[in-house]
């Protein structure tokens, strides 16, 4: 076998072994078994929240054990097949299998990737919040690129996504909006979206200068039930109030709006749906996401780490710059990874972002660091 395709077998078998560690592999099939027993309890949808919980977990473990099992026979069968036709001196099928186990090896990479995603939180569901931030009209317009931008990113993996509220701009775009987005690890995935986004493009709104926008992104995980958050009685202050929407698909026009005060700390959420019971709920439940994010990044410094960019929406600040004048470039401050495929990032393409974030975290460097690697 030829010294690169040995090469690209040990990358495959690497990865592999990083998989079976993750899912500690000599218990999985035991624990699937538990599991399936638990299912067939008949109290068990006496408790719905325990009861989705334990499907969901179920079907990770399920999809995890797959993968393992789906990445080693391939690997095995494509080296035999290699094996075999240098044997054979059949060039067809040792340049068939050749190109299975590259394709094997980049399937392996990003199931490896995916693994790593074992942090406290990161298989819940996610709150997501964007604000725009200095530039007025510009910046408004640049929230809402960012809003399509992750809405495409969360529909293309299958993410269910709801708008939770929204907050029309002046004369464009949008001042703000939050989003609940569900699905597996879509907290993992999208926290290392915290942050300021900037974007330098020619104004469209008539001025034909090139401009400097900014706004932030901030992600928080979906509490789950079983993980207590309190929040005392006198420590929060609600206020209803009217809200109406600009119109199109996120028209939203209701008189109980809700929006809950944390006092201590200062956070704010806000829900206008059209039920003001329902409102209290959600606004709550990102309450208590919101509490929980700052009890992991007090205990957790690799997620401070992600978030030493955050403070004012403005110069100094980002995280990502998005250029579309005078060149086309999307470059990530933290780990260096960039394209010039701007369109296709505008339009959800993100994951090579995300990982490459991931990748720096488990690897330990700061964002210092990771420039000073650039």
């Amino acid at each position: 076998m030829r010294a690169e395709m040995e090469n690209i077998a040990e990358a495959i078998g690497k990865s592999l072994k990083l998989l079976g560690q993750r899912l500690d592999w000599e218990t999985a099939p035991h624990r699937l078994e538990e599991m399936n027993a638990m299912i067939e309890d008949g109290d068990l949808w006496s408790d719905p929240a325990r009861a989705q919980k334990l499907m969901r977990d179920r079907q990770m473990l399920m999809d995890a054990i797959e993968t393992y099992k789906k990445v080693e026979r391939e690997l095995k069968d494509n080296v035999d097949l290699i094996e075999l036709g240098e044997m054979e001196d059949d060039k067809e099928i040792v340049a068939e299998a050749e190109g299975s186990l590259k394709a094997l090896k980049e399937f392996a990479a990003a199931k490896e990737l995916e693994a790593l995603l074992d942090g406290e939180a990161d298989g819940n569901d996610t709150f997501l919040e964007i604000n725009a931030g200095a530039g007025g009209t510009e910046a408004c317009d640049w929230a809402q690129m960012l809003q399509r931008m992750y809405v495409r990113w969360a529909e293309s993996r299958g993410f269910t996504v709801e708008l939770q509220s929204e907050e029309p701009g002046t004369e464009a775009g949008i001042k703000s909006c939050a989003y609940k987005i569900s699905g597996q690890n879509a907290y993992g995935w999208l926290k290392s979206e915290s942050g300021v986004h900037r974007l330098v493009r020619i104004s469209p709104f008539g001025k034909g200068t090139r401009e400097t926008s900014f706004a932030s992104v901030w992600v928080y995980p979906v509490v789950d039930d079983n993980i207590e958050i309190e929040v005392a009685p006198n420590d929060i202050r609600i206020d209803t109030y009217r809200s109406s929407g600009a119109g199109g698909q996120h028209v939203n026009t209701t008189d109980s709006a809700v929006r809950i005060t944390h006092l201590p700390t200062g956070i704010v959420v806000t829900s206008s749906e059209k039920s003001q019971h329902q409102n209290r709920d959600i606004a709550m439940k990102a309450l208590k996401s919101r509490l929980y994010q700052m009890e992991l990044d007090r205990r957790n410094a690799a997620i401070n780490a992600q978030h030493e960019a955050k403070g004012s929406a403005g110069w100094g600040n980002q995280i990502r710059s998005y250029v579309l004048q005078p060149y086309q470039m999307v470059k990530d401050l933290r780990t260096g990874h960039e394209t010039s495929d701007t369109q296709g990032v505008l339009d959800g393409d993100l994951d090579a972002f995300m990982a490459a974030t991931l990748a720096m975290d488990v690897a330990g460097k700061s964002r210092a660091e990771a420039q000073a690697d650039d």
